[in-house]
């Protein structure tokens, strides 16, 4: 760097922040969001799902808590975390933290519905979601109301079939609703499942996801 004239002494260098912290403002102001993007509140648009694991060992059951959390700015931007951690607080930071990495655009139809109705199973369960008028409102259960109500989606409804659990639901709806075909964070990325045995191969690049993707994926940092 000294040989491209790179001062390092220059006070209007300004270090790279890697660091996200570990409080809820830090993740929120240290990620880029807050420059584009504004939680309209909060309280309304942030909702979690907790449950009690256990991680059986050699040397007996190891109980932890694990955090699921949803968070949107209610106009097309939401995202699900999880965390899991023997501390309770320490979980919730850990889904706060991965909710707000993991924020996508939702492409909605005059920004209250899907465009055209879908059909998905994801695990055991089966979604089925359709566009409804304008003044329908949101007639479905309550794991996704408090979902397509952090997205921004007002007018739909939506039944659920077979399994009933709410972190397979928001999975399944997620991926219907952040470009359908080939979403991020289930498997590999582009329909198939998991690489195990590439440990050490690095990141993929910006256009590799985007070309594996389907389309192009909504910037979230400035």
């Amino acid at each position: 760097m000294e040989e491209n004239n790179f001062d390092f002494d220059d006070p209007k260098v300004q270090p790279v922040q890697t660091d996200l912290g570990r409080s809820a403002p830090e993740i929120y102001e240290r990620t880029g969001i807050s420059k584009r993007f504004k939680l309209r509140d909060p309280s309304i648009h942030l909702y979690r799902i907790t449950r009690r694991v256990i991680q059986q060992t050699g040397k007996g059951r190891i109980p932890s808590m694990q955090v699921f959390t949803i968070i949107g700015n209610g106009n097309g931007l939401v995202g699900l975390g999880r965390g899991t951690h023997a501390d309770m607080s320490l979980a919730t930071i850990k889904s706060y933290s991965q909710a707000i990495k993991n924020m996508d655009y939702v492409d909605r139809f005059e920004d209250r519905t899907v465009w055209t109705e879908v059909e998905s199973k994801f695990g055991s369960t089966r979604i089925l979601m359709r566009p409804r008028p304008l003044g329908f409102g949101l007639r479905c259960g309550p794991t996704l109301h408090r979902l397509f109500k952090a997205a921004g989606i007002k007018d739909i409804s939506a039944k659920v079939w077979k399994s009933r659990n709410p972190i397979l639901i928001l999975q399944g709806a997620l991926r219907m609703l952040q470009s359908g075909h080939n979403p991020l964070g289930m498997g590999d990325g582009a329909g198939g499942p998991g690489r195990r045995m590439q440990k050490g191969a690095g990141i993929r690049s910006y256009d590799s996801v985007t070309r594996a993707r389907g389309r192009s994926m909504a910037g979230l940092t400035v």
